[in-house]
Parts: structure tokens; C-alpha cells; sequence
């Protein structure tokens, strides 16, 4: 296994570690809460949207605050063992991934700003931080963000289970170890 001066053992850092550890459920709450809201009734939506966007805003939080960490602390190389098609595969779904933590959150503030919807009241951050008004509303905008938002919400867990499912392989069937880097 290859390792770096920063990480000898070849793991991550325990601050990478926190951050993806603390995004995974921050992932399930935003993507749960988001496939339900279309599902509800008028009364009962401010609670999810507040749950859904503070969810969202934090992700968002965490990851510029992990791409910082990322140039400050350098994840560990890839380990030398694994085959050059797997090293595409996993940096692909890495970067993808992290285009995906950037954009979902900033496509659905955009888009409640867009409606009109401020994350304001009902919906403030975290149920208690008012945020500013960015926009004027502006329903065709909104509608088109909308569309986008929601079509990289349906295909988000595809991309998760291509990261799961590469972590399962590496742990399950190739046992080579890479799993217990994150771990």
C-alpha cells in the first residue's frame, strides 16, 4: 500500500474522516425528506422543507469546508494495487461526487429564492436563522432550477450506490483494505 508523508498508514486524516462520516446522514435526511416533500399536503410541508434546505445548507457548509481541508491535509494516494480502470472509476465518482455536494445544495437555495421562499420563518436554517432574501421571486426561473434540482436528486443515489458499491467490493470481494482508509 502506497502511503504519503502526511499519511503514512495510507488512511485518511481523522478531519477527513469526520467530515464524510458527518455528511453521510446530513445525505440521507436531505435526499429522504426531498422525495417525500412533493408527497405532502400544504400544512405539513414547512417542517420538511426546513429539515430538507437546513440539511442541504449544511452539506454545502461541509464540503467547501472539506475542500479546504483537502488542500491543507492531501488525501492519502490511491494504494498502488489497485488496477488503473478502478483508479478512473474512483475519481470520477469522487469528483462527481463532489460536484454533486456543491451544486444540489446552491441549485435548491437558488430555486426556494426563485419561488419566492426564502429561507425565512418556518424554514429558517436550521428552524431558528433567518437568511436574506437573494431574489426577487421569479417563477420561470424557479420552475427550470426546480427541474434541475430534482433530476440531480433522482440520480444522486445512483451515484451513491456506485460509491458504496466500489467501498462493499474493495471490503467484500478484493479485501484489499481500501475501505479501512475511511474508516
Amino acid at each position: 500500500m502506497s502511503a504519503s508523508i502526511s499519511h503514512p498508514d495510507g488512511n485518511y486524516s481523522a478531519i477527513a474522516k469526520i467530515f464524510h462520516w458527518v455528511t453521510v446522514p446530513l445525505m440521507g435526511l436531505a435526499l429522504a425528506t426531498g422525495f417525500v416533500i412533493g408527497h405532502l399536503k400544504d400544512e405539513s410541508k414547512s417542517a420538511f422543507y426546513m429539515l430538507h434546505e437546513s440539511a442541504g445548507l449544511t452539506i454545502l457548509l461541509l464540503s467547501i469546508a472539506r475542500l479546504a481541508w483537502k488542500r491543507f491535509s492531501p488525501p492519502p494516494p490511491l494504494p498502488d494495487h489497485i488496477p488503473p480502470m478502478m483508479r478512473i472509476a474512483a475519481t470520477a465518482t469522487h469528483h462527481t461526487l463532489y460536484v454533486v455536494l456543491i451544486l444540489q445544495p446552491l441549485l435548491g437555495f437558488f430555486t426556494t429564492n426563485a419561488f419566492g421562499f426564502p429561507m425565512q420563518g418556518d424554514t429558517a436554517y436550521l428552524g431558528f436563522i433567518d437568511l436574506p432574501k437573494f431574489m426577487e421571486a421569479r417563477e420561470g426561473l424557479a420552475g427550470t432550477l426546480l427541474t434541475v434540482h430534482s433530476i440531480i436528486g433522482w440520480l444522486t443515489p445512483l451515484l451513491l450506490a456506485a460509491h458504496v458499491g466500489g467501498a462493499i467490493f474493495h471490503h467484500a470481494i478484493r479485501r484489499d483494505g481500501t475501505l479501512m482508509r475511511m474508516l
